[in-house]
């Protein structure tokens, strides 16, 4: 039986070492293609709508096509190549919802998709409403004490 220590040392001399430089070049150009289209398709979008709307659809535009790939099985794919550079974009959470209901979807609508589809979602939906609340709730609180001095 191994100590913590003695543990730690066999992992360390037996894993293999990932490709740091490697794979932080693919995640940095896959990363900044999928920008570079959102970018694109802003540009686009600025001929038939203004920037608000532009920005609306750009952000709709790669959330639907990030779940259409990943009902393709071509997002993972991509997403394996590039590493963080497809997670950073609003694709990676949109891979984040549909990979778990494909994942569950035999078992149904209530008993798979339904509990299953936001488990790796969630806790990121859960933890970003709160912190913006909690945000809103200091800058509203800072606000009327500038107001009350």
């Amino acid at each position: 039986m191994y100590s913590s220590k003695e543990y730690a040392e066999h992992v360390k001399k037996t894993s293999p070492r990932s490709p740091v430089l490697k794979n932080s070049v693919k995640a940095f150009f896959v990363g900044g293609a999928i920008c570079a289209l959102g970018q694109a398709l802003f540009f686009i979008y600025l001929n038939f709508a203004d920037e608000k709307e532009a920005q609306l659809f750009v952000t709709v535009t790669l959330i639907a096509a990030a779940a259409f790939l990943t009902g393709l099985g071509i997002f993972n794919k991509i997403a394996r190549f590039a590493g963080a550079g497809t997670l950073v974009p609003v694709t990676g959470f949109a891979n984040s919802v549909v990979s778990p209901a494909i994942d569950n979807k035999k078992e149904g609508f209530i008993l798979g998709l339904g509990p299953k589809i936001f488990t790796v979602a969630g806790p990121v939906i859960l933890y970003s409403v709160l912190s913006g609340a909690l945000y809103g709730i200091i800058l509203y609180a800072v606000e009327v004490f500038k107001k009350l001095s």
